[in-house]
């Protein structure tokens, strides 16, 4: 009784204590809707360090090469300059022994084509819509890029705040690291491994947040530079990263012969190999070639090779060249999204990426059990919660079921995933009588059952190749980790707490 009176307003307060209790209310969904932001980041992020398998998954019969025959990447070149948007910048993937495919993607603000190339050059349209939608969710939350990268970014800054600010409210934390309580309260133990997972994985949590704030906030941190160096000049901020542009002439020029260009590239980068073209201005006399190398144990592919319309080196840049902050902001996004060191980096990242999402989601259902332990239960937070955590797996599940039987149809995978999640939302919070804790176990199983429609689906539309096993399999361990508790052992823990 004492907690309904904490919450009524002081007197001389001028709004009455319904009307305080209905704004704490809307402050902590407030509080709960941001917490779910996080977790859809997290959730979304883990899933896109494996997009490239996925786009493999849902495209078997993509060409897989390991190298052009010659004069192949110029007709490539050619016929994506052809078939793509006017005046758009083309992005080629150079095929390798590790990365065994080749893409060329045709850009514009407004409008952009991928294709994958085949030994010949013979270019096949790409339709990835699963991979596509999971990383525009993880980047930008399917609104527009600004606002979406934006609210990402502040979803990075809260979550290294609540990493830092956990650490400090345990000061037991590290010397408690491998201690876990087995066969006490199932709160208990949901607090030990949010707590282990957190520190254990620590450096990368930290590396996580603190990358995803800095892509995410790129836009306000370039303006804010720009007000502080440069009376509001945004130019002159991208202009110490990039290369300044060539002077305007648009006279019709042919491109070089690309493959001459890639061997001076590697003749003066010794031991990197070129692995992406970046072509500006196609078809004009103020083109620009640039030829993008990696080497080995080095995380950003720092060796650069910029040649214009006559194949002349315009600009010959190596890892020497480069200060520190160069250097550190080139492998932001490599460091943030795991898309370097190939497939045992990436299952690296799944798995401390699965983590982060268990330390996140466990996080707020802890909050909410010590909220009930303390006599100020909050059951429609509780209800909408285990709906968030166990809706989203279920409404990706469906987008990725959606996808493989209407890869065409790839702009209403929004609208599956707003559908189903609204949907998982409304009823549980309208489900009075459904119990958080036990009856998300019912929940799980509904999502096994639909990761386990997912893997079916695609043998039925699909014809299965080594990727598409690689992540059948990992649909199934995913199915076989949803069931591994009894819901018996649930409905147990549930009476003895009563």
């Amino acid at each position: 009784m004492n907690n309904g009176v904490k919450q009524d307003a002081p007197r001389g307060w001028p709004l009455s204590p319904a009307t305080v209790r209905a704004v704490l209310s809307g402050h902590g969904i407030l509080g709960l809707a941001f917490a779910a932001i996080i977790y859809l980041v997290c959730l979304t992020g883990t899933l896109a360090v494996f997009a490239h398998d996925i786009a493999r998954w849902e495209q078997p019969d993509a060409p897989s090469i390991t190298a052009f025959a010659p004069g192949a990447l110029d007709r490539a070149v050619r016929s994506a300059q052809v078939n793509g948007p006017a005046h758009a910048t083309l992005y080629v993937a150079l095929p390798s022994m590790e990365e065994a495919e080749a893409s060329i993607t045709a850009y514009t603000p407004a409008l952009h084509r991928e294709w994958a190339a085949d030994r010949n050059g013979t270019l096949t349209e790409r339709r990835t819509p699963i991979a596509d939608f999971l990383i525009d969710l993880h980047v930008a939350l399917h609104l527009p890029r600004a606002w979406g990268g934006f609210i990402v970014g502040l979803t990075g800054v809260a979550l290294l705040s609540s990493l830092i600010s956990g650490i400090l409210a345990h000061p037991r934390i590290f010397k408690d690291a491998f201690h876990l309580r087995r066969g006490g309260a199932r709160r208990l133990q949901e607090a030990d491994m949010h707590n282990r997972l957190g520190i254990w994985a620590l450096p990368f949590h930290v590396a996580i947040a603190l990358t995803g704030a800095l892509l995410g906030l790129s836009t306000l941190i370039v303006g804010v530079l720009a007000m502080l160096l440069y009376r509001g000049d945004t130019a002159k901020v991208y202009g110490l990263f990039t290369e300044a542009p060539p002077a305007i002439n648009a006279v019709a020029a042919p491109l070089p012969p690309l493959e001459p260009l890639l061997a001076e590239a590697r003749r003066r980068s010794g031991r990197a190999m070129p692995h992406q073209l970046i072509i500006e201005r196609a078809g004009r006399a103020d083109a620009r070639i640039t030829v993008s190398s990696e080497r080995e144990r080095l995380l950003v592919p720092q060796d650069t090779a910029i040649f214009d319309v006559q194949g002349r080196v315009v600009k010959d840049q190596h890892p020497a060249d480069l200060v520190l902050g160069t250097k550190m902001l080139g492998g932001i996004g490599q460091l943030h999204f795991g898309w370097f060191g190939g497939l045992p980096v990436r299952l690296l990242y799944g798995l401390l990426g699965l983590a982060l999402c268990i330390v996140t989601s466990s996080g707020v259902t802890i909050w909410l059990a010590r909220r009930r332990d303390r006599g100020r239960a909050v059951p429609l937070w509780e209800r909408l919660w285990a709906g968030i955590t166990w809706g989203q797996p279920l409404a990706l599940a469906l987008v990725g079921i959606f996808g493989l039987f209407a890869p065409a149809q790839g702009s209403l995978l929004v609208w599956v995933w707003l559908g189903t999640t609204a949907g998982s939302i409304i009823i549980a919070g309208a489900a009075r009588g459904f119990d958080a804790s036990n009856g998300a176990v019912r929940v799980r199983h509904l999502v096994a059952a639909s990761t386990l429609a997912l893997a079916l689906v695609y043998l039925v539309t699909r014809q299965i190749g080594l990727s598409g096993m690689a992540v059948e399999l990992a649909l199934l361990v995913g199915v076989g980790l949803l069931l591994r508790h009894p819901p018996t052992k649930h409905r147990r823990e549930g009476q003895a707490a009563r």
